[in-house]
Order: structure tokens, then C-alpha cells, then sequence
């Protein structure tokens, strides 16, 4: 499936019915007596958040959507019949946000949640009421920004081609595309993990790059994913492979999740030196310690080395936060 994460649409409430300028007569009320009925209401335009989806492609091939209109009131005091409400699902997560002056609407966080993004005009009033009947109201417009960020409790960031994949295929029940080369994960990933009696959702973003938070390789894109998690993982391959140095990488991801938003920094972060099969690893691992003098947990995601310790501290941290 495509995955789709922001989009831009217009939506459009149902105008309000027209009130009815009419006059009932009979034979013995020659001069007639107003009755003409109010206008229908017209239908809003509702956005609400459904647990089933995981992206915005629907709002990719369909940008406008317009509300029905409320009908026209008649004789003989009828009202006219409300316009239907337009509801549009989104997945959990979605940041609602009026395109012209970027204020959010709604940050929808759990199933259900819903919010009016455009009222339907009001109907018009009849003439029943002794006064001259009034048209219905226009249904408010608007152009309307659907971010999502994806909830999950745990993030995993790093360089391209550090194993944040393979980590994630050994974890949890997501089959993402592997392969030895850089930017093999095209879109953020979730993938579900049953771990003793203990389940959690991880969240694997495309590698970050240097100038990822100004959008280098689209990694303002990604690194938003990465603010609703409560633990980030940093992932860091020990190995050197490529002439990458660790202990440079490591401080790189940091600054860009500094300089995207410093609550990031502020998460709690754990340390994962994956590689640790491959040759040079050890070596490398023992200079990383010296000189970042934080905890830091050796595996080997591909060969299911290491990752018992590792689930193990990310239940205890989820635990302590109320998970």
C-alpha cells in the first residue's frame, strides 16, 4: 500500500435550504394566511479519526469534497429535510490545520475523535412566522492541511543501512523490504511487538541524513513520525562498514533531532550498537564507549544476538511511563 502522509483538500458545507414564501387560502380566508416552511440545514463537514487506516491515500486522487445542501421549505408549513453530514475518515493521528492561516483544527489522537471542519449553512426562514421569508445561509469553505503522525511508542532512527529494518523484522510482526543498500525503507513503518506479556508499537522511519531536519531526503518528512514516540532507539552500526565512523554518526542524528525540535532530545534514548558480528565492531564498540559514556546495548539484529537485554529495558521504560 502506498503510504500517503499529508494532504491538502477543499471542503465545501451544504448551503442552507430557502425559507418558503407562501399562502395558504380557502374559502373563508380569501386574503390568505402565510405558511410557508423553513429551509433544511446544510450538512457539515465532519473529519474523524478510524483505527483501520494507516495513511492518507484516499485525499490523493480526491481533493473536494462538498456537502448536501438542506432542501427548500414549502406550503403548508413543511420544512425543509437537513442536508447530510460528509464524514471523512483519517487515520489516528491526523493534524487537521486551515491551510490559509495554519491554525489546527484538531489533533486527532484517538479513535473516534472528530472534529466540524466546515458548518452547513443555516436554513432560511419561512413566512409561517408573519414576516417575509428569508434564503438559507452559505455552507462555510475552506482549503484544509491533513498531516499524520504516526503514534507509536517506540522510534527507531539512524543512518541509512544501520539495520533498523532487519531490528524491526526480528521484533515485531512488520515485513519491511531489506536490503544492503542505503534508503532501502521508502515510507515509515509500524510494526507490532508481543514480548513476554507486554506489547508495544515501533516505528521505523527512512535513514536520516545530514540536513535531514531541513529537509535533506525528505527527512523533515520523516523525522515528524518520530515526535509522538515515548522512546527513541538509536541505532548505530558498529561495524564502521563503509567508512562510516560511530561515534561521528551518533552525534550527527542527534544534532538533526536537535535542530528539528528539541523535545526530541529530551525523550528518553535508547542506545543499540547493531553489527556486532561483523568484523572491526568490537574494536569500534570499545572506542564508543570512552568517549559517549552512556548505556548502550550490543546485538546483532540479523543474527537475533543481543535482543532479549534489549526488549527487556524497552518494556521496563514503557512500564514507567504508565504503558
Amino acid at each position: 500500500m502506498l503510504f500517503v502522509d499529508q494532504a491538502k483538500i477543499y471542503v465545501k458545507a451544504g448551503d442552507g435550504g430557502n425559507g418558503c414564501q407562501s399562502l395558504y387560502r380557502d374559502k373563508w380566508n380569501r386574503k390568505g394566511k402565510p405558511d410557508g416552511g423553513d429551509g433544511g440545514k446544510g450538512g457539515d463537514i465532519i473529519i474523524q479519526a478510524d483505527a483501520s487506516l494507516y495513511t492518507l491515500l484516499d485525499f490523493k486522487y480526491r481533493s473536494s469534497f462538498i456537502a448536501e445542501n438542506g432542501q427548500h421549505g414549502s406550503g403548508k408549513n413543511k420544512k425543509g429535510k437537513d442536508g447530510k453530514d460528509l464524514i471523512l475518515k483519517v487515520p489516528i493521528g491526523t493534524v487537521i490545520k486551515d491551510a490559509q492561516s495554519q491554525v489546527i483544527l484538531r489533533d486527532l489522537v484517538q479513535d473516534k475523535d472528530f472534529v466540524v471542519s466546515a458548518k452547513g449553512g443555516k436554513g432560511g426562514r419561512g413566512n409561517q412566522y408573519g414576516k417575509e421569508a428569508k434564503p438559507g445561509e452559505i455552507g462555510e469553505k475552506r482549503e484544509l492541511i491533513l498531516d499524520l503522525k504516526l503514534i507509536a511508542d517506540v522510534g527507531l532512527v539512524g543512518f541509512p543501512n544501520v539495520g533498523k529494518s532487519t531490528l524491526i523484522s526480528k521484533i515485531s510482526h512488520a515485513r519491511p523490504l531489506i536490503a544492503d543498500y542505503p534508503f532501502t525503507t521508502k515510507k515509515p513503518i509500524l510494526g507490532v511487538v508481543d514480548y513476554q506479556d507486554f506489547r508495544f508499537v515501533v516505528a521505523d522511519v527512512p535513514g536520516l541524513i545530514a540536513g535531514s531536519h531541513k529537509g535533506k531526503g525528505l527527512g523533515d518528512r520523516f523525522l515528524r513520525h518520530i515526535e509522538r514516540t515515548k522512546i527513541i532507539l538509536h541505532i548505530i552500526d558498529m561495524s564502521g562498514s563503509g567508512e562510516r565512523n560511530p561515534i561521528e554518526d551518533y552525534q550527527k542524528i542527534n544534532e538533526e533531532l536537535s535542530l528539528y525540535n528539541k523535545i526530541l532530545l529530551e525523550k528518553t534514548q535508547i542506545l543499540v550498537a547493531n553489527k556486532m558480528d561483523l568484523e572491526n565492531a568490537q574494536e569500534n564498540l570499545k572506542l564508543f564507549r570512552k568517549k559517549i559514556r552512556k548505556k548502550i546495548y550490543p546485538i546483532s539484529a540479523l543474527k537475533e544476538q543481543g535482543l532479549e537485554e534489549l526488549l527487556g529495558r524497552i518494556k521496563t521504560e514503557l512500564q514507567k511511563m504508565g504503558n
